[in-house]
């Protein structure tokens, strides 16, 4: 056992993990804190084999698979088909999207895995914890229409506010 750790404390796995240096799990998105989760998994990504293919194929998008004509019929290249190189690149593609829907909590999840490349996902998980431009200027001109409205209400703030809090 590790002498950092003293049998009387009680610890969970997840902090045996992080003593052990364990990194064999993305992190888990809190959806409070996108951006900080977006670095972590960005980190993690490159701490992975073939690290750069795997953020390519968040950044940029999936290997492009080659066609081939066969009996005059032309058709996408097979797996066993694809040279080495490319099969690693096929192969980084799928951990991408592993990893990213991996470090989704359960309701995230459900709203995106039917995607199946993992900038589809990266990106469709942007867009529900930062909203788009336009909804992000809604809810700002929102926030200052309440306010001025709440500024001009004459009366007594406190009063009011805790009357409205309390009903």
């Amino acid at each position: 056992m590790d002498p950092m750790i003293s049998l009387g404390q009680k610890n969970t796995l997840a902090e045996y993990m992080i003593l052990s240096g364990a990194d064999n799990r993305p992190p888990m998105l809190d959806k409070d804190l996108y951006d900080s989760w977006k670095s972590r998994m960005e980190l993690y990504m490159q701490n992975r084999e073939h690290e750069r293919m795997i953020l390519e194929s968040v950044e940029h998008g999936t290997l492009i698979w080659h066609m081939v004509e066969e009996n005059g019929v032309i058709r996408t290249k097979k797996y066993a088909e694809l040279s080495a190189a490319e099969k690693i690149q096929a192969d980084c593609d799928m951990k991408a999207t592993n990893i990213i829907l991996q470090g989704l909590p359960a309701d995230i999840y459900s709203l995106v895995n039917h995607h199946k490349f993992a900038k589809d996902l990266w990106e469709r998980v942007q867009l529900l914890m930062q909203g788009t431009s336009l909804t992000k200027q809604e809810r700002e001109c929102k926030l200052y229409d309440a306010f001025d409205k709440f500024t001009h209400i004459k009366g007594n703030y406190f009063i009011r506010i805790t009357c409205d809090l309390l009903s």
